[in-house]
């Protein structure tokens, strides 16, 4: 007899009053680093400039190391190559469990995301830093980080959404290991390549945590017919 293939029982998650606690948090620190960089405060962009040139002096002496993080930075973590993930993520939720919503939910939010990081951008302008012998290169202004805050959503996402499918206790210590080392690595690989400075990089985490935290408010907000949760079943 053919047993069609149920999905295991999603998680319960919160109540969305915890997310938007934690979004207003991070709303805060973002918008507190934000204007810390737009109006130039001095300690930080001494810290900055500390940073970036130490990373740069070691990026030029270790050419074979400097290799490394540009392949990672460029193929492994770069915001095109995540985006593309999460498409793959969608259309296996739409193939496997026929979890529309959640596709829909995970694409929108990508969306938003490049939009967001586009304008913070376009608004505060700040120029990246400049050597004169560079070790890699990259466009538009430097806060925040691309690379940091897209990842930091990508991950952020795919772990809730994982959450939700109730993973073995290894599967789940694996991704979020993965996740942590994908974030992280990809915010040190920008401040060594020198095309960020260490502050547009926290920008990219605190921005990428602050969209993560509203998609999930969003996600787990009662909606009025019941729409599909990843597991199949009705919220």
């Amino acid at each position: 007899m053919h047993h069609r293939t149920t999905a295991p029982p999603p998680l319960r998650s919160h109540a969305p009053r915890t997310a938007s606690l934690v979004a207003a948090a991070l709303g805060a620190c973002s918008v507190l680093l934000l204007i810390l960089v737009a109006v130039r405060w001095h300690p930080l962009l001494g810290l900055d400039g500390d940073l970036a040139r130490t990373t740069h002096r070691r990026a030029v002496e270790d050419r074979g190391l400097t290799h490394v993080l540009r392949v990672l930075s460029d193929w492994v973590w770069d915001p095109l190559t995540m985006r593309l993930l999460c498409a793959a993520v969608a259309v296996w939720l739409v193939w496997r469990w026929s979890a529309w919503w959640t596709a829909l939910w995970l694409a929108v939010t990508c969306a938003v995301t490049a939009i967001v990081q586009q304008t913070v951008k376009a608004a505060v302008h700040r120029p990246r830093p400049v050597w004169p012998d560079p070790v890699d290169s990259a466009h538009y202004a430097a806060f925040p980080s691309g690379h940091a805050l897209t990842a930091t959503v990508v991950c952020g996402l795919l772990l809730w959404i994982l959450h939700r499918h109730g993973p073995s206790r290894a599967v789940w210590v694996t991704a979020v290991t993965a996740a942590v080392v994908s974030v992280v690595g990809v915010g040190v690989t920008r401040v060594w390549l020198g095309v960020h400075w260490f502050s547009d990089v926290v920008g990219g985490w605190l921005f990428g945590a602050l969209l993560t935290a509203l998609a999930v408010m969003v996600y787990e907000w009662p909606r009025p017919g019941g729409a599909q949760l990843p597991g199949g079943r009705p919220g």
